[in-house]
């Protein structure tokens, strides 16, 4: 399942699995023009990280120059960049993903560096100091949550923990989700429609928002809490016409159709949870941890917020897993290891990461650091107290290395939408979605072999 030691990895290895392949090519074959940020000014070593440009600020450039003596180039996280750089023999010294996602994807493909080395040497990261969440950031060839260390995230939430608006349950006389055992699905849906607001025909408060971090992940996530997996055992083939996917496709089909909130066919216009949520037009959020450096900028909002733990289905396990863990991985070929791992022991586990910490967006990926997180207000005990408990419950969903995310969620959002506006059953969305996903994990499996 990987490639061989020391080669590099083929371009149409690359170009047949991403989401947009013929982008991939155009982007390879022009030589890769990049949207360069930051570069620091200065002597020393030097480092190229691609990252959202936002991730790696400009004042962060500097801190690293001065504290560390490198310098560091952030490149527009871009995926087809990204293969044309790897396929090119110049890849980023440290590259922006998803431990949840890209994981078994790029260490599959034989692309990413084992870290296993690096951080048994660290003085800064040491393994028995790491969340569970960085498990998703392993894998053996087989399974996610096993093996070598490829990546860290920087921080994480348990993604399918909601907040929920307190004030606007009270005015709607719905009884407030328990502090630290699980509401069910079913439960949190009809309690979306009692707090759902509708003026003229249009909705100024959403009941609920519940679409994970994509749908893609997210009905993982839910066949899992239905007892069941989307994945065969080789992660070769999806199946969802199984009684546990069809049960969480039926769940989210009746969310979308019922409008409580944002969906493919009622989107958000705000874009995403946080500014709708602050603005007070949003009852529920399934954001997990993280959204809560957003409301504790809102001092009146956070007093009001209470974060809730994971939902479960009727008759289904309690599970509390995480879908992003977002962080960076070193890329096999890259050119300066050294100084890329000082600067991801600087990010993960240094100023940055207390930072981080600090203002309560996402929970530290060091244990050592989450005695930083925001706990001097009562409101902010509370959530401590209940994101303490939920804890307990957290399991890695191992996702397939046969596709990229990205791509699986194109093709989900194609056919999903003739469900949601009613124009087909949910067993004909399960047989549909079965089809074309496989049709596209086949290739996967026959491309990384």
């Amino acid at each position: 399942m990987h490639t061989q030691a020391g080669a590099p990895p083929s371009r149409r290895r690359f170009l047949a699995l991403s989401a947009g392949g013929a982008a991939v090519g155009a982007v390879a074959l022009s030589g890769c023009a990049l949207h360069v940020a930051g570069a620091a000014t200065g002597g020393g070593e030097r480092v190229t990280v691609m990252a959202k440009l936002d991730d790696i600020a400009p004042e962060l450039i500097q801190q690293a120059q001065q504290e560390l003596g490198i310098g560091i180039t952030v490149v527009q996280d871009d995926i087809t960049r990204l293969i044309a750089m790897l396929t090119n023999g110049s890849p980023p010294d440290l590259v922006r993903g998803s431990g949840a996602l890209d994981t078994p994807y790029f260490a599959a493909r034989g692309v990413a560096e084992n870290l296993d080395p690096y951080f048994a040497k660290s003085t800064v990261l040491k393994v028995d100091d790491l969340a569970p969440a960085n498990d998703l950031w392993r894998y053996d060839g087989h399974t996610q949550g096993k093996g070598p260390r490829y990546g860290m995230a920087k921080d994480f939430s348990q993604d399918a923990m909601f907040w929920y608006n307190a004030a606007l349950f009270d005015k709607a006389g719905v009884d407030h989700p328990p502090d630290t055992e699980p509401t069910t699905y079913e439960a949190w849906l009809e309690n979306a429609k009692r707090l759902t607001q509708v003026k003229n025909g249009q909705t100024t408060v959403y009941g609920g928002s519940y679409n994970g971090l994509g749908l893609g992940i997210l009905f993982t996530n839910l066949t899992a809490a239905a007892g069941g997996s989307l994945f065969s055992a080789d992660f070769g083939r999806v199946d969802f016409t199984t009684p546990e996917a069809r049960k969480a496709l039926a769940w989210y089909v009746d969310y979308a159709r019922a409008r409580v909130g944002p969906s493919l066919v009622q989107p958000n216009p705000d874009g995403w949870d946080g500014p709708t949520y602050v603005a007070n037009r949003m009852a529920m959020s399934g954001s997990g941890y993280w959204l809560g450096g957003m409301i504790n900028a809102e001092p009146k909002l956070a007093e009001v917020s209470r974060l809730a733990p994971a939902p479960v289905f009727e008759g289904g396990p309690r599970l509390s897993s995480c879908q992003g863990a977002t962080g960076m991985w070193m890329p096999k070929k890259a050119r300066n290891k050294d100084a890329a791992w000082r600067v991801f022991e600087w990010f993960f586990g240094e100023g940055p990461a207390r930072a981080r910490a600090e203002g309560g967006w996402g929970i530290p990926s060091l244990k050592s650091l989450q005695p930083l997180m925001p706990h001097k207000e009562d409101y902010q005990q509370r959530v401590i107290e209940v994101q303490q408990a939920e804890s307990k419950h957290f399991s890695v969903t191992p996702f397939t290395p046969y596709i990229k995310w990205d791509a699986l969620e194109a093709l989900i959002n194609q056919v999903i939408p003739a469900a949601m506006n009613g124009r087909i059953s949910v067993d004909t969305l399960a047989g549909r979605l079965t089809s074309v996903v496989n049709e596209q994990l086949k290739r996967g499996k026959e491309q990384v072999g």
